[in-house]
């Protein structure tokens, strides 16, 4: 691999120009498809396999354009002290309310309180419910608009108003100041690192173009493969952090080469070839990982890990084609490592000093030799370290967030205290019953046995009549739990009515199915738990055989497997402590704590594996190549470091910039995620990566890079430590310097 890629590497500074056109030509594409595009909102939520969405499922059919999975607002009236929603100028005004919604286009129904039991016992509170056609992200932004002003005739006679459902529910935006300020220090971390703004321009510019193209076709494909907003928010933090980082990578090794002499069409060979090599594992990784999403079995993951493995592509396509192509054209503005700014007389005559300093122990030199003479403390530091942060990870508990999670500050969150208030918690997460009695020979008796079979349930409220359908062979019964949405009672209720349906089966041959938002919530944060297990086996088995082959040893990446579960286990207890306990949260800007978002736990473990693998090629890639070149295994670790930890480190830095941008987003979901990333970022780069990689090697020395002697035969030679090159300088010595047209085309 390694010499095709230097010949890649090669062709793309000779054909610069057709590269650059090429690329461009594809974001000019992508940009004129997604401006061209039909909009579309996020992608339908459904969850295949589940009770709640058979439910769904059977809504849509018994019950044809009830849009079972449309859109709720409710808007809540609170009336002025002193005074009742029953008096009549209080009626009046939410008549008027009532009426006005009525009108909308894409309005199902609207119900009036009056007539529904929609007022609290004390007369003060009332609400009216606003069902729409198609799902709350898909809603037009005129119906969001009219929903959230319609209470503002109410609220100008004297009522408190607030507006709450997921009808208000809009794509996540990331945080763009945020994400300005990430980029920022992506490019100061880059120029501190490269030495110049031209070399540090260069992975931020091609990163943006990767970016570009990646987001650009996801937009353009949005209607037609029903991607969401959160897909393509996704695929630009992902993109954006790997694009800078592979890139970074190679225009390091490309200014390592120059410094070792090299003229600049063979140093950018040599970097495709060795650094490049790197790269295309390093993204395989990632996906792997984010592919492997599609194990889950939720359209909405699968479209989310395929959209940004799809952007991880073009990344690592653009570092092996792009990046040279863009050095080409940088010509003399790209230093060698280590070389400053220097008049021609000061060139001449500091070779040496030059040589002297480049000999000379740097930063990562010196920490790697203080780790090989401490190993076991360094170790034992850093596992235990990380042990202990993960401790609040053993009190996890997951759930969706609801309105209740929301900022004070917010209408909905408003709205979901006003109804606690004036009904109880459990008015906030009402469950929906289907009873199919198509099988049965009395439904309507078998409709009433459930009603009051449910009604004995302990936490249960209220259970509304049967509605049945105009078949009459379906009924929906709405039950409202006395303990709110995310509650643990809840679910337990959830679970007494599935569990009791067996004997109403028995009983009356009528299917008892438990759906509604809340139910979806459950189900959804099960399947997930579910799924995590196959899914970490998958992803970390696959990883797993292809670091083999990549380091061709059995430790190593055993040793990779087992500090990236240290590592994502410690993030997640930091992430509990911050938006489940509250700890530090008023730093990141979280109001409000509650349970982990329930795709959390299996997020972090695919995306967090495959950024922790790439830290793990780049750095471990270059102590193989050391240690293949004739090296000690302990002198190997300080030249890997020696070459690596600097661009590691500014790697790591970069992408916790990147994702820490995403901790300004409002939306929770987005803000967790970045701060998720961010933190484990910083635990497998500058723990496990930096200090228990290179205190296990030290430990294990020469038996790290054992591999059976069968297994060896049996793998493919991929030469990621640049074996084949070395034979390449062989021969050029045996022939020269090179030919006059390669000079030639150095030269141009």
């Amino acid at each position: 691999m390694a010499t095709f890629l230097y010949n890649l590497g090669r062709l793309a500074f000779r054909r610069r120009h057709f590269v650059a056109l090429i690329w461009v030509a594809l974001l000019t594409l992508a940009g004129v498809g997604a401006a061209s595009a039909p909009a579309a909102g996020t992608t339908s939520f459904s969850i295949p396999g589940t009770e709640a969405q058979k439910a769904f499922d059977l809504l849509e059919q018994r019950f044809p354009g009830a849009s079972a999975d449309g859109a709720t607002g409710r808007i809540v009236f609170k009336a002025p002290d002193g005074q009742k929603m029953t008096d009549a100028d209080n009626k009046a005004t939410v008549a008027k309310t009532v009426k006005e919604l009525g009108g909308g286009t894409e309005v199902v129904s609207v119900t009036d309180p009056f007539t529904t039991n929609a007022v609290s016992k004390d007369g003060t509170v009332a609400y009216t419910s606003v069902k729409y056609k198609v799902p709350g992200m898909e809603l037009a932004d005129s119906t969001r608009e009219s929903l959230e002003a319609a209470g503002d005739d109410a609220r100008s006679a004297g009522l408190t108003v607030d507006v709450g459902g997921d009808a208000l529910e809009a794509g996540a935006e990331p945080g763009a100041v945020g994400e300005i300020v990430g980029i920022a220090i992506a490019a100061v971390v880059l120029v501190i690192t490269l030495g110049s703004l031209v070399a540090a321009g260069l992975p931020l510019l091609t990163a943006i173009i990767g970016v570009g193209i990646g987001v650009s076709t996801i937009t353009a494909l949005a209607k037609a493969l029903d991607l969401g907003d959160t897909t393509s928010t996704l695929a630009l933090m992902i993109g954006l952090a790997v694009g800078i980082d592979y890139a970074l990578f190679i225009v390091s090794r490309y200014r390592n080469e120059l410094a070792e002499g090299r003229d600049r069409e063979e140093a950018v060979g040599r970097a495709t070839g060795t650094a490049g090599s790197a790269v295309v594992f390093a993204g395989l990784t990632v996906v792997i990982a984010l592919a492997g999403l599609a194990v889950v079995n939720v359209p909405m993951l699968t479209k989310m890990g395929l959209a940004a493995a799809g952007t991880v592509v073009i990344a690592v396509l653009i570092a092996l084609t792009m990046i040279p192509a863009m050095l080409g054209y940088a010509g003399k503005k790209i230093r060698p490592a280590g070389e400053k700014r220097k008049s021609s007389k000061e060139r001449t005559s500091s070779s040496a000093a030059t040589a002297e300093k480049r000999a000379k122990p740097n930063m990562g030199t010196r920490w790697a030799s203080f780790v090989i003479r401490r190993p076991v403390a360094v170790l034992v530091l850093g596992v235990v370290g990380l042990g202990a942060i993960a401790l609040p990870a053993t009190q996890l508990e997951l759930g969706l967030p609801d309105d209740g999670s929301q900022p004070t500050s917010t209408t909905q969150r408003r709205a979901y205290d006003l109804l606690s208030e004036g009904f109880g918690p459990g008015f906030n997460g009402p469950l929906m019953i289907v009873v199919d009695a198509k099988d049965s020979d009395d439904p309507t008796a078998a409709f009433g046995d459930v009603a009051d079979g449910i009604k004995g349930l302990k936490d249960v409220v209220t259970v509304t009549p049967p509605a049945p359908n105009k078949a009459g062979d379906t009924a929906t019964i709405t039950v409202i739990p006395n303990s709110k949405p995310s509650s643990t009672q809840t679910e337990d209720l959830v679970h007494a009515i599935r569990d009791k349906g067996s004997d109403f089966k028995a009983d009356t041959d009528a299917e008892v199915l438990v759906t509604g938002t809340t139910a979806m919530n459950i189900d959804f944060s099960q399947k997930l738990n579910d799924a995590l297990v196959p899914y970490l086996a998958l992803v970390v088995g696959l990883a797993f055989l292809l670091l083999i082959v990549v380091f061709r040893s059995i430790l190593v990446p055993l040793k990779a497997a087992l500090g990236f579960l240290l590592s994502v286990l410690a993030a997640l207890g930091a992430v509990v402590a911050v938006f489940q306990w509250g700890w530090f949260s008023g730093l990141i800007g979280v109001e409000e704590t509650g349970p982990i978002m329930s795709m959390m736990p299996i997020f972090m473990v695919g995306v967090v594996f495959g950024l922790a693998m790439d830290y793990e090629v780049f750095l471990v890639t270059r102590m193989r190549e050391a240690f293949v070149h004739g090296e000690s295994a302990s002198q190997a670790v300080v030249t890997g470091f020696r070459h690596s930890a600097r661009v590691v480190v500014a790697a790591a830095i970069i992408m916790m910039a990147v994702f820490g941008g995403f901790i300004s987003s409002s939306e929770s979901m987005i803000k967790m995620i970045g701060f998720g990333l961010a933190i484990a970022v910083f635990f497998d780069a500058f723990v496990v990566r930096m200090a228990i990689v290179p205190a296990v090697l030290a430990l294990l020395g020469k038996k790290a890079w054992w591999l059976p002697k069968w297994l060896d035969r049996a793998l493919p030679n991929v030469d990621v430590e640049g074996e084949g090159l070395r034979a390449l300088d062989d021969r050029t010595k045996d022939s020269g310097s090179g030919s006059d047209e390669d000079r030639e085309l150095v030269r141009a």
